[in-house]
């Protein structure tokens, strides 16, 4: 496995699923640029990612919220305008398509709690305690609410690589 940045080559595709909330803030308009120069004129890039609410955005990256101090440190939610934008600023991409499926993703989210609270006597044996079951379930919860009441949400982009111009 290698870090984006030290990738080479250049493809016909790229598939991001759920990495672009652990570059962190400073580090977006980069990772766009590493897809650009990473994929072909004409190339397509599908991008999923865990996004925060336009409303609570600018609250949001001025602070630290539960996940981002126990679960992923360093991570950051952007907007779907952040991404919009940045794309546009440092890119030559074309949002093709755009899905939102944070509905979904709160279902998923209730089913791996169940999961998790079923198996959790076969997980635990000596290797997790309690305090760890409780913060995972608070993870769970807390990540379920949210894309239940629309402050995070999941989408789907689809980005073209512009062709050039031929003359």
């Amino acid at each position: 496995c290698e870090d984006y940045v030290h990738l080479n080559g250049q493809y016909d595709k790229i598939v991001s699923i759920e990495m672009i909330e652990a570059v962190g803030k400073a580090y977006i308009p980069l990772f766009f640029r590493c897809c650009q120069q990473l994929l072909k004129p004409g190339g397509r890039m599908a991008l999923q990612a865990i996004t925060i609410s336009e409303e609570r955005f600018s609250s949001y990256a001025r602070g630290v919220d539960f996940i981002q101090r126990y679960i992923f440190p360093g991570g950051f939610l952007p907007s779907v305008i952040l991404l919009n934008d940045t794309l546009k600023a440092v890119s030559d991409f074309s949002v093709v398509d755009q899905f939102e499926m944070g509905e979904d993703y709160a279902r998923t989210l209730q089913c791996w709690r169940q999961r998790f609270d079923h198996a959790w006597p076969q997980l635990a044996q000596g290797r997790f305690d309690e305090r760890f079951r409780r913060m995972w379930l608070f993870y769970l919860c807390y990540c379920e609410a949210g894309f239940r009441a629309r402050t995070i949400g999941t989408v789907q982009l689809t980005l073209q690589r512009h062709e050039p111009l031929a003359l």
